[in-house]
């Protein structure tokens, strides 16, 4: 396909035709920024209903509430084919966030073909988890890739990239938000560049390409004996999905914020220190502890380690102790929170 096609009928001055695939909320700032720039939105294609929550409800996708809010033509189809789009004459494709690879005949029907926007500087996290990959990984920055879609799994040639910082303390969620709105704003360049006939596509280097896939609720289970910045890592990592889990009294706990703190030796501590309260030996395990402020022991949520019961209920860790003053062990160091040795 000749990616210098000229426009359809509309021409580049008033906006391009557009089929937008989209389902999470990552892609709704890109679909809200097409028709704030005058593109045209013939077709919005997100996933069908899917069961949520511990009721099972059907719920609608955030691109679907962000489509009928907008006016938009509308299509969940089980299965993509080419018949969704008779009639429509679309300059190009836009597939953000949707859940699903498109086949090839389906990618050649836009003039333009399709676009991609990925919350990642590809050709590094291809794959459906980028985000949460980056913040295991200890990354520093990432960014947002606008690219041209290929049959292989964010595999097409780059038409844009953009470095994004990760603030210090950000999770998955956060950075997730700001990913969005970078993108958003990458992808109406490219298709200005795409429609003034300026857009240059360089292939990704495929000996530099790494993945990140779903992480499974497994993958969220703390282990007490990692590098504490580790397990802060995972916490940021895990929000909102799968969740960062422990034990609490034999019962799962799920731990939303984590901090480091200090490192402390027993000659830093008050003397004499309740061996309870120190846990020297599971401390040099978890080297400074998570959220650790005074004496290696884990703390309240005012001293950044907030906690959710898998149940759903918000649970301040004080409520439960007001003078809490958790060894690491009952949190699930070495053996299920709660237990004795």
């Amino acid at each position: 396909m000749d990616s210098q096609a000229p426009l359809g009928r509309r021409g580049a001055a008033s906006g391009m035709q557009v089929i937008f695939f989209g389902t999470a909320a990552f892609a709704v700032p890109s679909l809200e920024q097409l028709v704030t720039h005058g593109h045209t939105v013939e077709m919005c294609v997100t996933q069908p209903d899917r069961p949520q929550g511990r009721g099972l409800r059907r719920e609608p996708s955030p691109v679907k509430r962000a489509a009928l809010q907008l006016g938009l033509p509308l299509a969940q189809p089980e299965r993509l084919h080419g018949g969704l789009f008779e009639g429509l004459h679309p300059d190009i494709g836009v597939v953000v966030a949707y859940g699903t690879l498109i086949r090839r005949e389906l990618l050649e029907l836009p003039a333009h073909g399709m676009m991609g926007v990925h919350p990642s500087l590809l050709p590094a996290y291809r794959g459906a988890a980028p985000v949460a990959w980056a913040l295991l990984n200890g990354e520093t920055t990432t960014g947002v890739t606008v690219f041209k879609l290929s049959e292989g799994l964010d595999a097409g040639d780059i038409v844009s990239r953009q470095t994004v910082t990760i603030g210090a303390d950000e999770d998955a969620e956060a950075l997730t938000h700001r990913l969005a709105a970078c993108g958003a704003v990458g992808l109406i360049r490219s298709l200005e560049a795409v429609a003034a006939g300026r857009a240059r596509f360089e292939p990704q280097d495929e000996s530099q390409a790494t993945f990140a896939p779903r992480l499974t609720k497994a993958q969220g289970r703390i282990d007490w004996q990692a590098p504490a910045e580790r397990i802060v890592r995972l916490v940021r990592a895990t929000v909102p999905w799968p969740g960062a889990t422990t034990t609490w009294g034999g019962k799962p706990l799920r731990i939303c914020r984590a901090s480091v703190g200090l490192r402390l030796r027993r000659s830093a501590l008050p003397s004499p220190t309740p061996a309870a309260s120190l846990c020297e030996a599971k401390l040099r395990g978890c080297p400074g502890s998570v959220a650790s402020r005074r004496d290696g022991a884990i703390h309240g949520p005012r001293d950044a380690l907030d906690g959710q019961g898998l149940a759903g209920r918000r649970v301040d860790l004080d409520e439960q102790a007001p003078e809490l003053d958790v060894p690491l062990g009952d949190l699930g160091l070495g053996r299920e929170a709660g237990e004795k040795s």
